[in-house]
């Protein structure tokens, strides 16, 4: 079996641990503030830890020619330092938003909406998002992504963006379109964590013997 590596071992790293075995992978390192465990000889890793770590997480991996998979959120204006880590050791990574496969589908569904919607100009747009209260970032990777798919879909007209963060909620992102006539509204609601661990293991399973700089569409649709 393939050896992982589990890099932060929190919540999402202890789910991961559990369901690994199911993806046919043998957890051989779990690190942690509290349990430095070396990931030497791991044939992938998968990272949930802190944004301000991911930069380290990934340059450890990388020297050591382990591709991974990176789950941590709000790190994304280091993801040019990243792809020149990764080049330059020529290892491999995935990243992404988020790692649910439902919402990397919704994703392309409120692309092909907004490509639709483009040039019906009485169609104004909102994008909304709830989370649980710890978490980090607001709006979160997830949120933005929506909207820059919106826009690269070809709908320049103002998107209106907001967040909340309560209690224990896991995750609900919502696309609406409004006119005079009707409304569309597009959801995806998370009842728990296990989506997002089930994606980067589906992740993990994938990056093995590859080279590259991936995102987890690449893992699920190609590109």
């Amino acid at each position: 079996m393939p050896k992982l590596a589990i890099v932060g071992y929190g919540k999402m790293g202890r789910l991961i641990d559990q369901l690994a075995p199911e993806y046919g992978l043998e957890v051989s390192a779990r690190v942690d503030v509290d349990r430095n465990e070396s990931i030497d000889g791991a044939d992938v890793a998968i990272e949930f830890s802190v944004p301000s770590a991911v930069l380290g997480n990934i340059q450890k991996a990388a020297a050591l020619g382990i591709p991974i998979v990176i789950g941590t959120t709000a790190w994304s204006e280091h993801l040019a330092e990243a792809r020149v880590l990764i080049e330059a050791n020529k290892s491999a990574l995935v990243w992404s938003p988020n790692f649910s496969v439902g919402v990397n589908v919704f994703t392309r569904l409120v692309s092909e909406a907004a490509r639709l919607l483009a040039n019906e100009k009485e169609y104004g747009a909102w994008a909304w998002e709830i989370h649980h209260s710890t978490k980090k970032d607001a709006p979160s990777g997830t949120l933005l992504q929506l909207v820059d798919r919106m826009k690269a879909a070809g709908y320049a007209r103002n998107i209106d963006a907001s967040s909340n963060r309560a209690g224990a909620h896991p995750g609900t992102h919502e696309i609406g379109f409004d006119s005079p006539a009707d409304t569309i509204t597009l959801r995806h609601t998370a009842r728990s964590r296990e989506g997002f661990a089930r994606g980067a293991l589906k992740a993990a399973q994938w990056i093995i013997g590859r080279e590259g700089f991936y995102e987890f569409s690449d893992v699920l649709f190609g590109g």
